[in-house]
């Protein structure tokens, strides 16, 4: 008998989203989908609707219409604790500005990704221990504000897969770094995927990005395609 094919990572079906009921829609996209492991880019002009879209993808907004899975679950058919639990497992998130929790240390920071997951508790330590740990970071003790702007970011990469999550969701990463410190940044981010088996879905409006990815996609275009195709590989 053929084997079972594995859920997708992410998989978007007609989805919408405006903020306005009269106003255009600032989300429109047909379809997309991500293979368990498989690194995307989705480039786009600053105001387009990346960071609007990736709030949809994590079940942090609800759409207008259609649907988003994650690991072949719905995300918006879950609700309130459930979905919480949900995103908590099997999606991570990086931010532009890390979002870190300023007073706590690198390691309370990581670990706080673990309170909404199947980890058990007493597991949490150790398990943020080893995402620091693989990460860099050797003082997990030290309060996030007292780290350099680089070792923040391995925090929030660290928090992002600790869980080992189906997919991890990058905004903007390295808009605000100069080129060396960006190609430092995206070496950590898709090296710390690829180590968790964690699919990767980044937005940017830096075209220049392409080259590190087999596959991109422009988000005024997703719209556009009939279901099932793609715009990615080519420069």
């Amino acid at each position: 008998m053929p084997s079972q094919m594995a859920d997708p990572a992410l998989s978007i079906s007609n989805l919408r989203f405006r903020y306005a009921p009269t106003g255009d829609w600032t989300i429109d996209v047909r379809s997309l989908e991500l293979a368990p492991a498989e690194q995307v880019l989705l480039v786009g002009r600053s105001g387009r609707g990346k960071s609007t879209l990736l709030t949809l993808l994590a079940g942090l907004r609800e759409p207008d219409e259609g649907e988003v899975r994650v690991h072949g679950r719905n995300i918006h058919k879950l609700s309130g604790a459930a979905r919480d639990r949900y995103r908590g497992t099997h999606i991570g998130m990086i931010f532009q500005t890390f979002n870190l929790l300023h007073g706590f240390s690198a390691l309370e920071n990581v670990m706080a990704a673990l309170m909404f997951t199947g980890v058990k508790r007493k597991e949490h330590a150790d398990r943020a221990h080893g995402a620091l740990d693989e990460l860099g970071i050797d003082r997990p003790n030290a309060p996030v504000d007292q780290l350099s702007i680089g070792q923040q970011q391995r925090v929030a990469v660290a928090r992002a897969v600790v869980a080992g999550p189906t997919v991890v969701l990058a905004d903007e990463p390295t808009a605000s770094l100069d080129p060396e410190a960006a190609r430092t940044s995206m070496d950590l981010i898709q090296g710390a995927c690829s180590r968790h088996n964690a699919a990767l879905l980044l937005v940017s409006h830096d075209p220049s990005m392409r080259s590190r990815f087999e596959r991109w996609h422009d988000l005024a275009d997703l719209c556009a395609q009939p279901a099932g195709t793609g715009a990615g590989g080519e420069g």
